[in-house]
């Protein structure tokens, strides 16, 4: 069973409607107990950093997420769920993040129009069970102001340009961020929610 954390930031119906096209048995997390018996957990999210942080707090998620991750099950950050992941965050004042991944999320310093709204490609650094061969040069749905300034490049799968270059899915472990909206994507974005569907968490 996949669960989609509830925690009051958005596109929650959105993604649930994808996977239920995609055939995956998926569920709505409206509480901290239902994530245990979960084979896979999705954080998707559209807003404040800050605000996400709070929420999960608390609901009281942090621990269950932190106990699934450490139990070696799958984990997918969607858009603000993806930054999530970072050690901290800037936006609001600065704010601890999961740590799942080392990086900061940081604000777009560009001339072009931020926040950065739209389809953009992404270019492929590494394979990945659930990007697969498939998605270089790409075009996926993107809207956000901030990007995940991650500390490890080995973290990085896939970078994007617009104006600067930033990592646009990252991976650790039976982790995955993606800061763009498979949901919203078409057929490339649900090919990659199905891949993470059946993915078993290992690299």
């Amino acid at each position: 069973m996949i669960g989609i954390v509830d925690y009051g930031m958005g596109n929650i119906s959105s993604v649930y409607n994808s996977l239920d096209y995609l055939g995956c048995e998926a569920t709505i997390i409206n509480s901290p107990e239902e994530i245990e018996g979960l084979t896979h957990l999705i954080i998707p999210g559209v807003g404040s950093f800050r605000q996400a942080m709070q929420n999960l707090e608390d609901k009281k998620f942090i621990t269950p997420i932190l106990n699934h991750v450490k139990n070696k099950k799958p984990l997918l950050g969607i858009c603000l769920g993806m930054q999530l992941l970072a050690t901290k965050g800037y936006e609001h004042g600065e704010t601890n993040g999961l740590g799942l991944i080392e990086g900061e999320i940081i604000p777009f310093e560009i001339k072009l129009h931020v926040p950065h709204v739209g389809w953009n490609n992404i270019n492929t650094l590494k394979k990945h069970p659930v990007v697969g061969n498939n998605v270089n040069q790409v075009d996926f749905y993107f809207v956000h102001s901030y990007y995940f300034n991650v500390k490890n490049r080995e973290d990085i799968l896939t970078m994007t340009e617009y104006e600067i270059s930033f990592p646009s899915i990252v991976a650790k472990d039976n982790i995955i961020g993606i800061q763009f909206h498979p949901e919203k994507s078409q057929e490339p974005g649900l090919n990659l929610l199905e891949a993470f569907c059946e993915w078993d968490g290992k690299c």
